[in-house]
């Protein structure tokens, strides 16, 4: 199919439009780049951080692993706050490196909401109270990857400024499909990065929003018609009778374990 057919920004205008619900945001900007949960955290980075920006990032698994990895590679400067694996972040940590930074100096919280590797979850509200609590600018960067429609998510209450997903998780999707939403600060601080970026970059993206036609190169077009076919499903059981499912049948596995 053409993807600059009127078909291609018809499906994606309605889909931009929904996938906002999933991550319980109204003020967010959603993007749907061809690309792994990789890619999505690179753009997180690169279109809201400049290289030698100061970060904190939890080390508690895998995947946060391999972010704080890109993190490095990116030339950030990573203040990463390790646990031990099957262990939640270290938030009273957190607390004191933004207690004692009175000059700002921390750009970004990274922080995986649900480590894929070990399954455990990090509560995010708690990481908003303490930015709060300290009056901290510091960017809150969620790798919601396992998260995204399994898990209680509230990118607006929270006030998460950039939050990720890949398709092939809980929306039960192929693999192929990043899908990020980024907060009015975080596009204000895409104004500002430094670091570079092309296929990334959410500028390409926010130009042909406005023109209409959605796509600044080509789409997954097949995936597109999956994440319509996966919203629908969603919405049709309910975003929050998915979530409570997924509970449920957590809650039924680990009791079945310990017996």
């Amino acid at each position: 199919e053409d993807y600059r057919s009127p078909a291609v920004p018809a499906l994606t205008k309605t889909l931009l439009q929904d996938v906002k619900k999933i991550f319980k945001t109204t003020s967010g900007t959603p993007f749907l780049i061809p690309t792994t949960g990789t890619g999505a955290w690179e753009s997180a980075l690169t279109n809201t951080l400049s290289p030698g920006d100061r970060i904190v990032s939890f080390l508690i698994g895998q995947f946060s692993l391999l972010w704080i990895d890109q993190q490095q590679r990116l030339g950030f400067n990573v203040d990463v706050v390790e646990s031990d694996w099957g262990q939640g972040a270290n938030l009273d940590i957190l607390a004191s490196k933004l207690a004692s930074d009175t000059s700002h100096t921390i750009k970004a919280i990274c922080i995986v909401h649900n480590e894929t590797a070990t399954g455990v979850t990090n509560n995010l509200a708690t990481v908003r109270n303490i930015l709060d609590t300290y009056k901290h600018p510091a960017l809150l960067l969620v790798d919601g990857v396992s998260s995204i429609c399994a898990l209680d998510f509230r990118m607006d209450e929270w006030e998460v400024d950039v939050a990720l997903t890949g398709s092939q998780k809980a929306l039960s999707l192929p693999t192929g499909m990043g899908i990020l939403c980024a907060s009015p600060k975080a596009l204000e601080a895409s104004k500002t990065s430094k670091s570079v970026r092309v296929f990334f970059d959410w500028n390409d993206y926010l130009k042909f929003y406005k023109m209409g036609t959605y796509w600044p190169y080509t789409p997954s077009i097949q995936l597109l018609y999956g994440l319509r076919a996966a919203l629908d499903l969603i919405f049709e059981e309910g975003l929050d009778n998915v979530i409570d499912r997924h509970a449920r049948l957590g809650k039924a596995t680990r009791l079945a374990v310990e017996a």
